[in-house]
C-alpha cells in the first residue's frame, strides 16, 4: 500500500497539534488613559493661553495699502482694530464691514492676519469716471454708478454730468420711465466706454434722454452718442469718423452702422 503523501502528513499533524492558540486583547492600563487624556488636556490649555492670553500674539500694528486719496490714518481710524487683543480674537468680517460702511471711497479691502503682531488691510479706492456738480461742490461718481464722495475740488480729467432733462416731450417720458438713477447710470455707461482718446478730450456728459446723449469735447466739438447700448461699435465708428474728418465738429454715432459727421 502506497505512503501517504505530504500533504495528508501535514494535516495528520496540524490535528494532532490542536488549533491555534487565540491571542488575548489587553486592555489598556487606567493609569495610562489617565495620562494620556491629561496630556491633551494640558496640551489644549497651554494652546488656548498662548493665543488668547499670553502677551505673545496680541495686535501691535496695523499696515494699511491701496490708498491714493484716503490717507492710512483715515483707514486705521475707520477700521477701529483693538490694538493690544489677541490676534486670533479680531473679526475680520467686522473689520472689512466697519471700513466699507464708513468710507465710500473704499471699493474692495482684504484684511488679513499677518503673524505674530500684525492686521493688514490692503484696499482699493473707487475711481471716478464722472462728476456732478451741485451748490459749488463736485460729487464723484464710478463706473457702477455709485456717487462715493463730494469734495470742493473738481477732479482733474474727469467730465462733468449734466441731467439736461425737462418736463416736456421725450425728456419726461424718460424721467418717468426709467426715473434719475436710470439715467445717470446709463450716462456712468458711456463715459466707462470712451475711447481713450475721447475719454481724455471729454469735457461733459449731457443726458437729455434715455437715448439722447451728448458728449461735449474740447474746441467746442460735440458727439451726437444716442443711449448706451451698442458702445462698442459706437467707439469703433466714432474712432474711423475722427480719423476720416479730422476737421469735423459734430459727429453722430447714435446708430453706429451709418455715422456721420459736420463742418471741416
Amino acid at each position: 500500500m502506497a505512503g501517504s503523501t505530504t500533504a495528508e502528513r501535514g494535516e495528520r499533524q496540524q490535528e494532532s497539534a490542536g488549533p491555534p492558540p487565540v491571542r488575548r486583547w489587553r486592555r489598556p492600563r487606567l493609569g495610562v488613559i489617565i495620562a494620556s487624556a491629561v496630556s491633551l488636556a494640558l496640551l489644549g490649555a497651554g494652546s488656548v493661553w498662548v493665543l488668547y492670553g499670553s502677551e505673545w500674539l496680541r495686535v501691535r500694528h496695523v499696515s494699511v495699502s491701496g490708498t491714493r486719496v484716503l490717507t492710512p490714518a483715515e483707514v486705521r481710524a475707520a477700521a477701529a482694530v483693538p490694538v493690544g487683543a489677541p490676534l486670533v480674537s479680531v473679526d475680520t468680517d467686522a473689520v472689512q464691514a466697519r471700513l466699507r460702511g464708513k468710507l465710500r471711497r473704499v471699493d474692495t479691502v482684504e484684511v488679513a492676519r499677518s503673524w505674530p503682531h500684525g492686521i493688514t488691510l490692503k484696499l482699493t479706492e473707487r475711481t471716478p469716471v464722472l462728476l456732478a456738480r451741485e451748490n459749488g461742490r463736485f460729487t464723484e461718481i464710478d463706473d457702477e454708478g455709485v456717487a462715493f464722495a463730494t469734495t470742493g475740488k473738481a477732479a482733474r480729467g474727469v467730465p462733468m454730468l449734466e441731467l439736461d432733462v425737462s418736463r416736456k416731450g421725450s425728456s419726461a417720458a424718460s424721467l418717468r420711465r426709467f426715473g434719475a438713477g436710470r439715467l445717470v447710470r446709463e450716462a456712468v455707461r458711456v463715459a466707462g466706454g470712451l475711447p481713450a482718446a475721447v475719454a481724455r478730450d471729454t469735457r461733459t456728459v449731457r443726458v437729455g434722454s434715455f437715448d439722447g446723449i451728448t458728449l461735449e469735447l474740447g474746441h467746442g466739438r460735440t458727439v451726437e452718442w444716442g443711449s448706451g447700448e451698442q458702445g462698442r461699435a459706437k467707439a469703433r465708428a466714432l474712432t474711423a469718423l475722427m480719423k476720416a474728418a479730422p476737421g469735423a465738429w459734430h459727429f453722430d454715432v447714435s446708430v453706429p452702422t451709418a455715422p456721420a459727421s459736420a463742418g471741416s
